[in-house]
């Protein structure tokens, strides 16, 4: 255990490093930052300035010394202060960390409950019309991106019936506005769980010692959901915590679609707009640790799910 966590501790760092690198140098290539700062005119600003400005945000310096001061203030918990919002990074994200957290919990319990169970239903009864409907249902999910499930559902149960509200989050809790935004999010992840597990399931069920237990008179139910799903769980417990660890990242389009106050809209879609380079440097490294916080976490999984993985011989 100790050497398994030890190596994902080094290659976690390695990939934050390189992650922020790269971020760091492509920011290069946007508009200067200081153009915030300037008036629509493009006058009212010598160059004089324009140099002290520059001083101030720490543009004049080199670009390695610019991300060593970055790394330093970031080990020390400041991710910086917003160029458009003058406000701390760490501030602004937590006070939208919130709105995504809840949305990404809510959809990956609609995912987590409508993917697996249909996944079981239609392996076990594969050929059958509960078959056919739940890969009928993976392929519109995965064939329709967010964008068009939320504009639909919103066209349906808002417009149309009446029964939802069509977007935006309220102080208090109402469950009626988390339904659209957690349907339209958790849809795709639904039907790539659907597949992943039915696909899963048909493989163990073919497998020799199903058929022993089978032989043997085991209860057709205890096969099922003791033997075959836990041995099948591997892949989709993979891929719906790494799917919640993008959920966590924020869910861009439909936080947009929906209004919702969440950090893929209120932080990253503006700071790329903004270009306010802190905001989103703090927000990409954020999303890194929380990618590879589940990631170490669906490895840990493994071991839980099925015995026979030993951590030492996990592939990284």
């Amino acid at each position: 255990m100790f050497n398994f966590l030890a190596r994902r501790f080094i290659s976690s760092i390695i990939s934050v490093i390189g992650a922020t690198i790269a971020i760091f140098v492509l920011i290069q290539f946007h508009n200067d930052p200081r153009e915030l700062f300037v008036p629509d005119s493009g006058y009212g600003i010598s160059h004089e300035q324009w140099e002290a400005l520059g001083d101030r945000l720490g543009l004049n310096d080199p670009l390695w010394k610019q991300y060593v001061d970055w790394v330093g203030r970031t080990l020390r918990g400041d991710l910086g202060v917003s160029l458009a919002r003058d406000r701390a990074v760490t501030e602004l994200l937590r006070g939208k960390v919130g709105a995504t957290v809840q949305l990404a919990i809510g959809s990956w319990v609609f995912a987590i409950g409508l993917g697996i169970p249909m996944g079981v239903l239609a392996a076990v009864k594969r050929g059958s019309g509960w078959d056919y409907f739940g890969r009928g249902l993976a392929i519109v999910g995965q064939a329709a991106p967010p964008f068009v499930t939320a504009l639909v559902a919103i066209w349906i149960f808002a417009v149309w019936l009446e029964w939802l509200p069509a977007g935006g989050r309220s102080p208090e809790f109402d469950w009626k506005e988390y339904l659209l935004p957690c349907m339209a999010l958790g849809w795709g992840a639904a039907a790539s769980l659907m597949r992943l597990t039915r696909s899963s399931m048909l493989e163990v069920l073919d497998s020799e010692y199903i058929r022993l237990a089978r032989a043997k008179g085991v209860n057709w139910n205890w096969v099922i959901y003791k033997h075959a799903l836990r041995n099948a769980l591997i892949v989709p417990v993979t891929s719906a915590l790494l799917t919640f660890s993008g959920w966590l990242n924020g869910a861009l389009v439909v936080e947009i679609v929906f209004s919702w106050p969440g950090i893929g809209y209120e932080a990253l879609y503006r700071a790329v707009n903004d270009n306010d380079f802190p905001l989103l440097l703090g927000t990409v490294f954020i999303f890194i640790l929380i990618y590879l916080v589940f990631a170490t976490i669906a490895d840990i999984a493994y071991t839980i799910i099925d015995p026979r993985v030993r951590l030492g011989d996990s592939t990284e």
